[in-house]
């Protein structure tokens, strides 16, 4: 089933995320997320994330929906103005891409090409409705298209946001413009995780809780120090620092996946080291049924 049918069918969710390679070497990507085939739903595309440039995230979909699995395109404001941003969905359409998450994107002033220009001609709000509006057969000019798509469009939440107020009305107003679906932001307190899903769940969008899985106590702390909304508790950390991180991140996230399961539809599990060879295994630890 699509993610679209998934998210309909009350089924849970589990999607999982891939960076495009820095160059062409896009199928040393895909080797990665071979044996998710059957396992998750669909796979995020990252679109050049930390403003760093990579392959685009539209290329990256049209490989992994080739060899098998359902791609999720990723779009940030940053890059592109509106006419860019419009044109690139109707070109993800039209290779067969259905799934849209829309993003804000991360400050170019970090960029790995110095004196980069942002562009946040749009942002993720004015992005959804630009999404819908190709979908009602009208660009944002009010131009009607010579054919119209129709995707699944979705956005993120910030869980771990400063003002929860703020970022609940902003997922009021995401949903509102489209969001048929949101992803959040890496979860490690499931506790304060279900009392933002109560607050969160009138709205009445699937949610698909963030799963990190953490490289090391190190990553961890540079996590809580640099990324805004994330942090580890140091019960977590001093986990990890017990010796053999590597298992103990994938026990870590094990009890994510099981806890976070009665509280939300599905599991987005990142990274930033390719191991995705573990996704299976945690899986089927959480005793989370996934056959598609």
């Amino acid at each position: 089933m699509s993610l679209k049918e998934e998210l309909k069918s009350q089924r849970f969710v589990v999607t999982a995320d891939v960076i495009p390679p820095k160059g062409i070497a896009y199928d040393k990507s895909l080797k990665d997320i071979e044996l998710l085939k059957g396992r998750v739903t669909a796979v995020n595309a990252a679109d050049m994330p930390g403003a760093n440039m990579r392959m685009g995230s539209l290329a990256m979909c049209v490989k992994i929906k080739e060899m098998g699995l359902e791609p999720i395109l990723q779009m940030t404001c940053r890059d592109r103005n509106r006419i860019g941003l419009q044109s690139e969905m109707l070109s993800a359409y039209v290779l067969g891409i259905r799934n849209i998450l829309c993003l804000r994107g991360d400050k170019s002033t970090d960029s790995d090409n110095p004196n980069t220009k942002a562009f946040f001609d749009l942002d993720t709000v004015d992005l959804l409705k630009a999404g819908k509006g190709l979908e009602r057969g009208f660009d944002l000019g009010g131009n009607r298209l010579d054919g119209v798509p129709e995707f699944c469009l979705g956005a993120v939440l910030d869980p771990g946001a400063e003002n929860q107020v703020a970022e609940i009305e902003r997922a009021r107003l995401k949903a509102e413009a489209g969001a048929e679906f949101f992803q959040t932001q890496p979860v490690f307190d499931v506790e304060a995780f279900g009392e933002f899903v109560e607050k969160v769940s009138v709205i009445g969008v699937p949610i698909i809780a963030g799963v990190f899985i953490l490289r090391s106590a190190a990553s961890a702390r540079f996590m809580n120090k640099n990324i805004p909304g994330i942090h580890v508790p140091q019960r977590v950390i001093q986990e990890i620092e017990k010796g053999e991180a590597e298992r103990r991140s994938i026990e870590i996230t094990v009890r994510l996946v099981k806890e976070l399961s009665d509280l939300c539809r599905g599991v987005h599990i990142m990274m930033t080291v390719p191991w995705h060879h573990y996704i299976p295994l945690i899986i089927d630890e959480a005793g989370i049924k996934t056959t598609l």
